[in-house]
C-alpha cells in the first residue's frame, strides 16, 4: 500500500509522514528530499535556476517513479505537487495509493510558515505583512485538488500522535 500525504506547506505532511511510516513499519519518502538527492541540487536552486514550471514537471515524473516501485510506503509530497500536470489524477487512478489529505487552518499555517518563510521558495520572497494574505490565496486556489483526497483529516485541534492514529484508524476499518 502507498499512504500519500498532501496539503499546504506547513500542514505537516513530514512530521506525520515519518511517524506513520514508523507505526505502519513502511519506508518514508519526503518528495522534496527525493527531488533533492536525485538531481543534487536545492528546491531552491532548482526554482531560482530553472523555474517552477521545470520543477512541477520533474516532481511529477518523480511521483510517478516512486510509485511504480510497489513497495509500503509513505510519501510526503510537496504542497503545490497534486496541484499541477495529471499528478493528483494519477495518484487516483492507482488502486494501491491512499490519499489523505492533511487540512490546517489559515492562521495555523501562517504561525508555522513565517518564522520559517526563507527555506520556502514559494513564501521566501513575500513580505511578512502579505503572508497571511499570499497563503490565503494560495489555499483558496489549491483547495479544489486537497479535496479529492480519499480521506482528509483537520488537524487543527490534533496532537502528531492523534493525527496518526485516525490515520491509523482508516486502515483498520477497511
Amino acid at each position: 500500500m502507498i499512504v500519500v500525504l498532501l496539503g499546504y506547506m506547513g500542514s505537516g505532511k513530514s512530521t506525520v509522514g515519518q511517524k506513520l511510516a514508523q507505526r505502519f513499519d513502511y519506508k518514508f519518502l519526503d518528495l522534496d528530499y527525493y527531488i533533492q538527492k536525485k538531481f543534487k541540487t536545492r528546491i531552491h536552486d532548482i526554482f531560482k535556476n530553472k523555474g517552477e514550471i521545470y520543477f512541477r514537471k520533474i516532481e511529477a515524473e518523480c511521483v510517478k517513479e516512486i510509485c511504480e516501485n510497489n513497495i509500503d510506503i509513505v510519501i510526503a509530497l510537496g504542497g503545490g505537487t497534486p496541484c499541477y500536470g495529471n499528478t493528483l489524477d494519477y495518484l487516483l487512478s492507482k488502486s494501491s495509493v491512499n490519499t489523505i489529505y492533511l487540512k490546517a487552518s489559515l492562521d495555523n499555517l501562517v504561525k508555522r510558515l513565517s518564522p520559517e518563510k526563507n527555506k520556502r521558495p514559494i513564501i521566501s520572497n513575500i513580505g511578512d505583512e502579505n503572508i497571511k494574505e499570499f497563503i490565503a490565496k494560495h489555499l483558496f486556489e489549491r483547495s479544489e485538488f486537497y479535496d479529492k483526497a480519499h480521506y482528509k483529516i483537520d488537524t487543527n485541534s490534533l496532537t502528531l500522535n492523534q493525527i496518526v492514529n485516525r490515520i491509523e484508524l482508516l486502515f483498520k476499518v477497511k
